[in-house]
């Protein structure tokens, strides 16, 4: 993994409450439901590739599950260690997405809710899903987030940072490549990474083998809304924007509208 991603969350991020407010919170309750879709009533094994601090891990964990967590940034791997997965199980190590230490058809759910994004080269992006699949059983499923190839745009329209020049230009260079850079290493422009766009995605997968493919918006146009904390902090208000967001996720003309995309595809 690339110095200054792992550099990026041990010293200038802290991953372990991005989830907890705002569009992260957003972004985390429609990931779980959409998680949920995908999990069995009885416990399940899951792999957790590029899990961070846990947040997803200990979720699952708290619903029996028995949760694999891996990531290469010691901080975060620290972090999920200590979660309470009772009554399911989690166990976290350093680990690299490209070259997983798990044995083949072991886990009936796989989780890469980092690992792509944060590949900037098709090949390794290649490595990941290819053993995101070895470790799967027949049948099951794995779900990996991409990064939407306009975030950035739509993130500096709605901060302002488009008056800033520089940003301008690495946002109009993402837009026709895919990869952002910030060499700045200012704290709220994210790290090196790769943006997807949805068919791009969906391909990869794709191309890895997997079939019934899925790419959904994650946020829609509710990521880029100023008030999302009131919002979210009411129960009606909060169930009728995930369940509008639910009806538009798959509309080709908006999937590319959040800042995260989820692809979902099913081994033969």
């Amino acid at each position: 993994m690339d110095g200054e991603i792992v550099d990026f969350y041990e010293n200038l991020y802290d991953e372990s409450v991005r989830l907890d407010v705002g569009v992260g919170l957003l972004e985390k309750l429609r990931t779980q439901s959409i998680i949920a879709r995908y999990l069995a009533d009885q416990p399940q094994s899951i792999a957790d590739v590029g899990g961070g601090a846990g947040v997803y891990a200990g979720w699952l964990a708290k619903l029996g599950h028995r949760v694999s967590l891996i990531d290469p940034t010691p901080r975060h791997v620290a972090t999920a260690s200590q979660l309470d997965p009772s009554p399911g199980t989690i166990s976290a190590g350093v680990g690299d997405a490209r070259q997983l230490d798990f044995p083949d058809e072991s886990f009936d759910l796989v989780l890469q809710l980092g690992p792509l994004y944060h590949l900037p080269e098709r090949s390794d992006r290649n490595l990941a899903l290819a053993e995101g699949t070895r470790v799967l059983r027949p049948g099951g499923r794995l779900i990996a987030a991409g990064i939407s190839r306009f975030a950035s745009t739509h993130d500096g329209l709605v901060r302002g940072w488009y008056t800033d020049e520089g940003f301008r230009t690495r946002a109009a260079r993402t837009r026709e490549d895919g990869v952002h850079h910030n060499p700045e290493r200012h704290p709220n422009w994210f790290t090196t990474a790769y943006f997807h766009k949805p068919d791009e995605l969906g391909d990869e997968l794709k191309a890895a083998g997997f079939e019934d493919i899925d790419v959904l918006g994650v946020e829609g146009l509710a990521g880029w809304l100023p008030d999302l904390d009131e919002r979210l902090s009411q129960s009606t208000t909060r169930d009728s924007l995930l369940s509008t967001l639910a009806s538009v996720e798959r509309e080709p003309s908006l999937v590319g509208v959040s800042a995260h995309l989820l692809a979902i595809g099913r081994k033969p």
